[in-house]
């Protein structure tokens, strides 16, 4: 399908238009902790949003077939780690489905409200739930920041074309 000149060539909207665009786009990368049932629970997220600064408020999404899900799901406390680009193992342990997120050589502990604290992070919140909207096969959780700790030396971890990525100057 083309358009006028000044367009150029489109795409319908389809799930592989939403993805090869969303590639292009660089964002930051954080892991999502929560105490669950059986233990701790935690997956890398790229869709990381500050929502209001008053009161102050982020959201992020989750697929509702995600293991760490029927956690989120229950949960009133999540934690929310923002990645130095030193971490791009732990992003890909905390991306990969099945493995031992909170095993060697992830250093974390429990923190306030049992949620799981990563150490050696950007940055690091607490936050309590205070909404899951639907939003396709995914929700959207909207979390009230508790307390953190925003001190973390260092340069964020990006994600871009499939891959974790430093910042370059």
């Amino acid at each position: 399908m083309t358009a006028s000149p000044e367009l150029g060539t489109f795409q319908l909207a389809s799930p592989d238009l939403l993805r090869s665009t969303f590639r292009r786009h660089a964002a930051g990368v954080a892991v999502i902790t929560a105490r669950g049932a059986s233990g701790p629970v935690g997956f890398t997220a790229t869709s990381l949003t500050s929502v209001s600064a008053d009161p102050p408020l982020v959201s992020f999404g989750i697929g509702t077939g995600a293991s760490s899900w029927p956690a989120v799901a229950e949960t009133e406390h999540v934690g929310i780690h923002i990645l130095g680009e030193h971490q791009s193992d732990l992003a890909a342990t905390f991306a990969r489905s099945g493995a031992d997120r909170f095993g060697a050589p992830t250093v974390w502990r429990e923190g306030p409200n049992g949620v799981p604290v990563l150490d050696d992070v950007l940055a690091w919140l607490v936050c309590r739930i205070v909404g899951r909207v639907p939003a396709g096969e995914h929700r959207i959780v909207l979390a009230e920041v508790v307390l953190g700790d925003s001190t973390g030396a260092g340069r964020p971890l990006l994600y871009h074309q499939g891959r974790f990525n430093g910042l370059r100057d």
